[in-house]
């Protein structure tokens, strides 16, 4: 991997400061409360809005396939969740500028949320327990207090198996999570307890490094047991139902066409929030999303025409942050032709990865020479080589070795029974709806048929739908991503274990199921770190189960309305505290 293309990379992912020793913003809640009458449950008409009000219009995505907490797997989801929602801990503005964001954005800095202090304590059975103390002014948006009682529902709910997360193994740290999760144990045993309304307790089987961004994490948010208890699967669509705890709240949601917030009037630091309206537009056409930044309808669009980026990077109208994820392939690994992991590793090293960040991404990505991206800490944290640094390249990444490369694929696919691609059946790409996605998608099937002789037809669907078929495992190969969840190895590999809700590949591998929970049971850097090198050895080097193509950057435009957005690389942008420029 080139040195010179990760240096970036790696001087801004060292954003991960030091926790702060007070409770975020400063504000106090209002002492009066909001009308009692229920939310409108459709959009408000579209009249300018009212002297002084300050009102943003953002495009992340499409028509998320989540906003429950606990269900949600995407990134545009929990940006979402991040304004509506508050963990144990939240990130806020470092005011140091985010590399590359030409002072449009801040990094991100983790501190406390509804939790005003934890306290933490080893155990001498090995065990760690963390008991946080809550805010006195936590409230719900309907007014209600937010208590101990609603951490320990909500984390419960996550590992309940019939709640069916893809993220319940984001607290297989805590006691009895596992166990809960494979269904031995029930959730009430899970090491979470409230001993009052202000004391949430939980113990974990060892202690974490990352443990405290976990508790930011959309997964581990609080949620109201009574409106999902009376409302069941419906809670998310009627706002009369979807009570948050953070500083916005949901006012309408109109499928397919947009999200509305407004204030949360009970939240704790409401005095000092910036828009008084944040609409969601949720669109999927990169030319209708420019196009309506352009005209002023939008503030704010992540993603563009992908023909259009050269010459808005150019101008230095797309501004190009850090972003620690990977653009992968991900394989059906229970299916033919794909359970066979010399088909897995020829049509892994038939991809010319130059070609695609130079010519078709063209945002400064760096090809992928492994799963773990650049910028995630290995053992001796950011003091030291990265873990992609340490690990090193499992295929020569660059187009200097691309021609060995692809006789080496070649002779793979004739081991497996295709030579010159005979007899290989006819497999089908998947990818959701994009120009971007789209542009790849062609520049792979061109690889592939060119270098190895078979024939792959394309397929792209609707992001909702798209990431259902997935998770089905209803594909020969698909497009996938994956962004870090913390600043941790781990973020990347335990989603692979044997039955896991984010598996798309179906991987099953007891080895490298044990690696990683080598991993986890050990609080030893360097040998958790030493686990999960050998873990993607096996992965990657061994069974081919992915085809790592780039690592991310993340781009965006922003109107000069919003001064005061803030961002962290693990993908979320924050505009809670956005202010009209003056």
């Amino acid at each position: 991997m080139k040195k010179t293309k990760l240096l970036s990379l790696l001087l801004s992912v060292i954003f991960v400061v030091s926790l702060l020793a007070g409770c975020g913003g400063g504000g106090t809640a209002e002492t009066t409360a909001p009308e009692t009458t229920a939310p409108e449950t459709t959009a408000p008409e579209t009249t300018a809005p009212s002297d002084g009000a300050y009102e943003i219009t953002l495009n992340i995505a499409s028509e998320p396939q989540s906003i429950d907490p606990a269900l949600n797997s995407a990134v545009d989801g929990a940006i979402m969740l991040g304004h509506m929602f508050e963990g144990l801990m939240k990130w806020e503005d470092s005011g140091v500028e985010a590399n590359g964001s030409d002072g449009t954005a801040n990094n991100a800095a983790l501190t406390y949320g509804q939790a005003a202090s934890y306290e933490k304590a080893e155990n001498a059975d090995g065990t760690v327990t963390y008991t946080f103390t809550l805010r006195d002014d936590a409230m719900w948006s309907d007014g209600q207090p937010v208590t101990a009682q609603d951490f320990v529902y909500s984390w419960q709910r996550l590992v309940t198996p019939e709640t069916a997360a893809d993220y319940n193994y984001m607290i297989d740290c805590v006691v009895n999570a596992n166990e809960i999760m494979a269904g031995e144990k029930e959730p009430s045993e899970l090491g979470v307890s409230a001993p009052d309304e202000h004391t949430f307790v939980v113990t974990l089987v060892n202690d974490l490094p990352y443990f405290t961004e976990i508790c930011a994490f959309p997964a581990t948010f609080p949620v109201r047991q009574d409106m999902i208890e009376a409302a069941g699967d419906q809670w998310t669509f009627d706002t009369a139902t979807y009570l948050s705890n953070g500083p916005y709240t949901m006012t309408a949601w109109n499928h397919n066409s947009e999200i509305i917030m407004e204030p949360n009037q009970y939240y704790y630091d409401v005095a000092n929030l910036g828009p008084d309206k944040i609409t969601f537009k949720l669109m999927d056409d990169q030319n209708a999303m420019l196009s309506g930044f352009n005209s002023g309808e939008l503030d704010f669009i992540e993603d563009v025409p992908q023909a259009e980026i050269a010459g808005l990077i150019a101008s230095g109208d797309l501004k190009i942050v850090d972003y620690i994820g990977t653009y992968y392939v991900c394989y059906q690994t229970q299916k033919a032709p794909f359970d066979n992991p010399k088909v897995r590793q020829a049509f892994t090293l038939a991809v010319d990865r130059t070609y695609i960040v130079n010519q078709v991404t063209q945002s400064g990505q760096v090809e992928a020479g492994g799963f773990v991206p650049a910028g995630v800490y290995d053992a001796e944290g950011a003091s030291g080589a990265d873990f992609r640094t340490n690990g090193g390249d499992y295929y020569a990444p660059t187009d200097a070795d691309y021609e060995a490369n692809c006789e080496l694929a070649r002779q793979l696919l004739a081991e497996a029974g295709y030579p010159n691609g005979e007899g290989f059946p006819v497999v089908e790409y998947l990818y959701n709806t994009s120009d971007a996605h789209k542009a790849v998608a062609e520049a792979l099937q061109y690889m592939w048929e060119t270098e190895l002789g078979v024939t792959v037809t394309l397929n792209n669907q609707e992001w909702a739908v798209f990431l259902q078929t997935r998770k089905d495992g209803d594909y020969s190969i698909a497009r996938n991503g994956w962004i870090a969840d913390y600043n941790d190895p781990m973020s990347f590999l335990d989603m692979w274990l044997t039955g896991g809700g984010n598996n798309d590949a179906q991987y099953v591998n007891p080895e490298y199921d044990a690696l990683i929970q080598a991993a986890k049971s050990t609080t030893d850097p360097a040998e958790r770190m030493q686990a999960m090198h050998d873990a993607e050895d096996i992965i990657i080097g061994q069974d081919w189960a992915l085809n790592p193509l780039y690592f991310y950057t993340q781009k965006y435009m922003i109107s000069d309305r919003i001064n005061g957005m803030y961002y962290t690389p693990l993908g979320y942008f924050f505009f809670t505290y956005a202010q009209p420029n003056a």
